[in-house]
């Protein structure tokens, strides 16, 4: 951590940065596979300087709400210094914003000027200005693309304010010297996965407190991938974090992922649960067309890593520990774990680097830890990676918290929690029907078997309130404390455990909770099913809506090219009706008002932007309306398919 710039804003962080980081590489735009373009971090601060200057002359003032549409590029980033460095807070969003949600955040957050990226969201702002009449200036990100009459370049503007400060305009600088730490450096409209958008608003204090006390050792010799969407808050606060040691973003995307991981080398990224899964499902396939000699290896290696890792992880005191455990048993257990550890270490050194290296090879080789978050990170993805040597972080938090809440670091990895809080950060764990404190207090969890309840969070990261919604803000926080909705426990390693969303949760008609979360990542571990939703609110059993893996029908030599063709087909449903009852099984943990009685194959894929969120959880509200009369069905035909 002492590498870490300190500041009291972004915009002097921004100006510290330059100061100390000189022509190193802060971002590295890519123009093919290997050919990128460094900007470095005096280059970066003098840009940043030059726009803010042009947006001040084109009327943007401190505390204003400016937007920015777009993805992952860096002009992105460069408009978001640009408008720290003025005072202003962004209002931020993908491409895939639909018309209804862009008029709606332009005209609630009263946003007078934005920055949009492409000529089709250009064209659709264009659309919408008559309605919009606040709207006074449009700026086009993409460089490459001709900006309609009345739409600036961000050239333009940087230009513009160049050549204001080569006649000595500072105004710049002396709005970076106004800025106050409860000052809002952004306000982020998340939809998430139910409703309506909410303008989440995060201030400068909230930012500072993220980069301070998130855990990790990191300095200018790190490369770092960016890859989730940017404007989301989880990827912002890595590349701020980035930033203050002094390390280089290189911009990344889905489509080109495994290319750059191989050619970058990242050594740190942030990434989501669904990133591992394909990379898991696509080194399983791997394995599987490989040589049966391979095959062997593989599993000779990765049965020795297991033994390794979780006698190494019990003699660390780094195991699962969902109750108290006495010290007379960990003592007995000790040395047979140590012995099983002295037993497999040269056998699992000489597997580890003959086969388990390939596999690490495919994450760049150099990955020295990323971390996970916007979504639960499925056990047995978490385990398969940590076990063969590529360590993923998994972390907790919500746009709400700036992110971060929680995060497992490499000294304290915990396969299957989120980790500890960070520094600054108290947590309680409530019961959700009568309001009692089960954590922390003086009885729990170190007796007996942890508590689980509804998360409240208090901490520095934590959000000013939703804009212009005192109403909403106000059954959000409990007497300071951030209500997160989410379930989870405390573990005797003192981590935080996920154990679902308490606003998903699932009520039979029977009286009995069901958390949907955990039921669809376990079916999802099957390889013709590739997305799943549990449904069954007020019903007498479960359900599930499925959206099967079309490939692997077809390497199971199935002849339907579309997933449209899989529905009625017999066979296919009974494949996944014998998945669904072995995966979800009482031998597989599931409780009896667990089990799925009923299934409907889905014909279309849930999408980013409909039916999922930017980070891939599934809007649960959107699911429901869109296949309502599936859900119908399903209910009125009773348990005709599964009994």
């Amino acid at each position: 951590m002492k590498h870490r710039i300190k500041a009291e804003n972004l915009a002097i962080l921004y100006q510290k940065a330059a100061e100390k980081f000189g022509e190193m590489p802060a971002f590295a735009i890519r123009e093919s596979a290997l050919k990128w373009v460094p900007v470095s971090y005096a280059s970066l601060y003098d840009q940043g300087l030059n726009l803010a200057t042009g947006l001040i002359e084109l009327g943007v003032k401190a505390r204003d709400h400016v937007g920015l549409f777009g993805d992952n590029r860096f002009e992105w980033i460069l408009s978001d210094y640009g408008v720290q460095i003025c005072g202003a807070a962004d209002v931020p969003r993908g491409r895939d914003v639909s018309d209804d949600e862009l008029f709606y955040i332009i005209d609630h957050a009263g946003i007078e000027v934005t920055f949009v990226e492409t000529e089709e969201l250009q064209n659709r702002v264009l659309k919408l200005r008559s309605r919009l009449p606040a709207l006074r200036e449009i700026i086009l990100l993409d460089p490459k693309t001709k900006a309609q009459p009345g739409v600036k370049t961000l050239q333009e503007v940087c230009d513009l304010g160049a050549a204001l400060r080569e006649t000595g305009d500072k105004r710049a600088e002396e709005h970076i010297a106004g800025i106050k730490p409860d000052d809002l450096f952004t306000l982020i409209y998340t939809s998430g996965t139910t409703g309506t958008p909410k303008g989440v608003m995060l201030t400068h204090s909230n930012m500072v407190s993220q980069v301070i006390n998130l855990p990790g050792y990191h300095n200018c010799t790190d490369r770092v991938l960016s890859v989730l969407p940017i404007w989301h808050i989880f990827e912002r606060v890595i590349e701020m974090y980035t930033l203050s040691f002094g390390g280089c973003t290189y911009y990344s995307s889905i489509l080109t992922l495994g290319e750059d991981m191989r050619n970058v080398e990242p050594t740190f990224m942030a990434s989501a649960p669904r990133l591992w899964e394909k990379l898991h499902e696509r080194i399983k396939k791997g394995i599987k067309t490989s040589h049966p000699v391979r095959q062997i290896l593989f599993h000779i290696a990765y049965f020795l890593a297991r033994q390794y890792k979780n006698s190494e992880y019990f003699i660390s005191d780094k195991y699962l520990k969902m109750k108290h455990q006495p010290t007379w048993k960990h003592a007995l257990m000790l040395p047979l774990h140590v012995l099983r550890w002295i037993i497999v270490l040269p056998w699992y050194g000489f597997f580890n680097a003959a086969v388990l290296e390939r596999i690490r090879l495919g994450a760049g080789g150099s990955l020295k830890a990323t971390i996970s978050g916007g979504g639960a990170l499925p056990i047995h993805i978490d385990k398969f990676f940590n076990y063969v040597g590529i360590p993923v972080l998994e972390g907790y938090g919500m746009t709400e918290t700036s992110p971060v809440i929680s995060v497992r670091s490499i000294e304290n990895l915990v396969v299957g929690t989120v980790g500890p809080p960070i520094p600054e950060t108290k947590v309680r764990i409530v019961d959700t029907e009568t309001g009692e404190l089960l954590y922390p207090n003086s009885n729990l969890p170190y007796n007996g078997v942890a508590q689980r309840g509804e998360i409240w969070v208090r901490g520095p990261q934590v959000m000013k309130g939703y804009y212009r919604d005192p109403e909403l803000t106000q059954l959000t926080f409990s007497d300071g404390w951030l209500r997160t909705g989410d379930i989870g426990i405390i573990t005797h390693n003192n981590c935080l455990k996920i154990l679902g969303r308490s606003k998903s949760t699932i009520v039979l008609s029977s009286g009995e909770n069901v958390e949907p979360e955990p039921i669809e990542m376990r079916l999802q571990q099957s390889q013709f099913i590739d997305q799943c939703m549990i449904v069954g609110q007020d019903k007498k059993f479960l359900s599930a809506l499925i959206v099967p893996g079309i490939q692997e029908f077809k390497q199971a030599g199935f002849r339907e090219e579309t997933i449209e063709e899989l529905v009625s087909n017999p066979i296919a449903n009974k494949i996944i009706r014998e998945e669904i009852k072995k995966l979800t099984s009482q031998s597989n943990g599931f409780k009896r008002y667990e089990q799925l009685r009923d299934f409907r194959i889905l014909p279309v894929t849930f999408e980013v932007g409909t039916e999922l969120t930017n980070l891939y959880k599934i809007k649960r509200h959107v699911v429901e309306k869109k296949f309502s009369h599936v859900i119908d069905e399903l209910f009125n035909n009773g348990s005709s398919q599964n009994n």
